[in-house]
C-alpha cells in the first residue's frame, strides 16, 4: 500500500518498519499482556523520496532523527494496536509533508519616510509631556 505524501510523492508502506511493543502508563493487567504500542523505525536515507527532501529531512534540527538518518516514533495514544498503527502512518506522512513545504523568501523593506516622522512627532510629543512634569523654577 502507498501512503501519499503530496500529488507526485508518496513512499511504500513498506519502508517503514512498525513493531508492535507493550505501551507505557496506566492501564491496569492489560497493559502488561496487550502490544497495543506501535515502534515505526524510517530509514530516510534509503527510501524511496527525492534526494532534495531527504536532504532536508536529515537537517532538520528534530531529536526523532537518530544520527544514522533513521527516524524514530512510538505511537500509544490509543488502546488498539491497529489506530495506533494508523496514527503512527499518519504522523509520519505529516512530518514528510512539513518538509515539502517551500517557505518563500523575504524581502527587504524599508521604514517609509511618514513613518518616521509619525515616530519623531509622538518622541516629542512624550517628551513634552514629561518636561511638564519638572519642578517649576521662579
Amino acid at each position: 500500500m502507498e501512503l501519499k505524501i503530496t500529488p507526485s510523492i508518496s513512499i511504500g508502506e513498506n519502508e517503514a518498519d512498525l513493531q508492535a511493543i507493550r505501551a507505557q502508563g496506566s492501564g491496569g493487567q492489560n497493559v502488561n499482556k496487550v502490544s497495543s504500542a506501535i515502534h515505526l523505525r524510517f530509514d530516510i536515507k534509503m527510501s524511496s523520496l527525492p534526494d532534495k527532501l531527504k536532504e532536508k529531512l536529515l537537517n532538520l534540527k528534530d531529536s526523532r532523527v537518530t544520527n544514522d538518518g533513521v527516524f524514530v516514533l512510538k505511537a500509544q495514544s490509543f488502546r488498539t494496536q491497529e489506530q495506533n498503527r494508523e496514527d503512527a502512518l499518519a504522523r509520519l506522512v505529516a512530518w514528510i509533508k512539513t518538509a515539502t513545504v517551500v517557505q518563500k523568501p523575504r524581502i527587504k523593506t524599508k521604514v517609509s519616510r511618514a513613518a518616521k516622522a509619525r515616530r519623531v512627532d509622538v518622541k516629542k510629543q512624550q517628551g513634552a509631556k514629561k518636561s511638564m512634569r519638572k519642578k517649576v523654577e521662579f
